[in-house]
């Protein structure tokens, strides 16, 4: 093993950029998950009323940035080909496993921002700048936005679970690269 991986995809493996993108991201989304469910649990005169849903939007605005940003590098810097073994039905499913991975997160994000800005007020980014208000889209567009927001997050949990366990069940049963591709230590053998 060696830490032998350039920042952009080859062939074979994702680049320094693409892997470092998933790993923030995935972590920065399974920790918002519990401190969503923990915001829903606060009253009013709570002392982290205020804060602790300040760091959660300032964090899914970061995040959405970040989506972004991977979004662009991902359509610059194509991903490797599939593992030799993996046949049509299973790269079709990983295709459409990744499409639902990215269409969940941009409507948590969105669905959070529509929440957030229900009243106008702009969001806060740790007081580092703002993002401005839309116009409210639909009538109780917080409790729309946040109905679609719970459901959309959850699902996005279990997809990553489902996410998870696929890939450690190719590196453990299949014996395969897809898991030690996305870690920056390059393993030419198993």
């Amino acid at each position: 093993m060696a830490l032998n991986r350039s920042l952009r995809n080859d062939d074979r493996h994702y680049g320094l950029i693409a892997v470092a993108i998933h790993w923030l991201m995935a972590l920065a989304i399974i920790g918002m998950y519990p401190l969503g469910l923990y915001i829903d649990s606060l009253t009013y005169y709570d002392p982290e009323y205020r804060t602790v849903p300040h760091w959660h939007k300032s964090i899914g605005m970061l995040i959405l940035a970040l989506l972004l940003v991977r979004l662009v590098w991902r359509a610059l810097n194509p991903s490797p080909a599939a593992p030799a073994g993996h046949g049509a039905w299973l790269r079709l499913a990983t295709k459409v496993g990744h499409a639902a991975l990215y269409l969940l997160m941009l409507v948590a994000l969105v669905s959070g921002y529509m929440i957030s800005t229900a009243d106008g007020a702009p969001i806060d980014v740790f007081n580092w700048f703002s993002v401005p208000a839309l116009p409210a889209l639909v009538e109780n567009q917080e409790d729309v936005a946040g109905d679609i927001h719970y459901w959309t997050t959850t699902a996005l949990i279990v997809m990553a679970g489902l996410h998870a366990l696929a890939a450690l069940k190719h590196h453990y049963l299949d014996r395969d690269e897809t898991l030690t591709r996305i870690f920056a230590i390059k393993q030419e053998t198993l």
